[in-house]
């Protein structure tokens, strides 16, 4: 709790041997906009459904059943996309409605298409693991194969 109110306490430090009235008044200007400075900054990426839904925004909405949401997250932030993700639990798979507001549907829509190519070129491409394991049965069979004998001459030859 302390913490929070230490973070929220606006801190005016002005080293001067006499403190002026104009001296304080540029030192609470350089505050003041410093404050307008941290409160224009909206925010972006996912956010809470009271900051999606601000007055006189629509809201959309597109249900998805993938379970690997998280993957969509750095492409949202690269098209500046805000969004909010909810899990629906309504059957065996969980679904995911994703909520963005009604004026980013081209964005949306764009975002969602390159996440779409993104998890199909990764399902396309050969498993690690599975070539591993080929290639430890190949060396398997190869080492079957091979010589266990071994001949050790230790006779001295002149």
């Amino acid at each position: 709790m302390q913490d929070e109110v230490n973070e929220k306490v606006v801190a005016l430090s002005i080293k001067t041997s006499k403190l002026t009235a104009e001296v304080l008044q540029k030192a609470m200007k350089a505050v003041l906009d410093k404050g307008k400075q941290q409160l224009s900054k909206a925010p972006h990426g996912k956010i809470t459904m009271r900051q999606l839904m601000k007055p006189g925004e629509k809201v959309t909405n597109i249900e998805i059943t993938d379970a690997n949401i998280k993957a969509f997250d750095p492409i949202a932030k690269k098209n500046g996309l805000d969004y909010n993700v909810k899990r629906i639990e309504n059957g065996k798979p969980p679904t995911y409605l994703v909520s963005f507001r009604g004026k980013d549907i081209d964005v949306m829509t764009e975002a969602f298409r390159e996440f779409s190519a993104k998890k199909l070129s990764r399902e396309q491409k050969p498993s690690i693991r599975k070539a591993l394991a080929a290639f430890r049965e190949a060396a398997k069979q190869l080492n079957a194969n091979r010589q266990k004998t071994k001949h050790k001459d230790r006779g001295i030859e002149l």
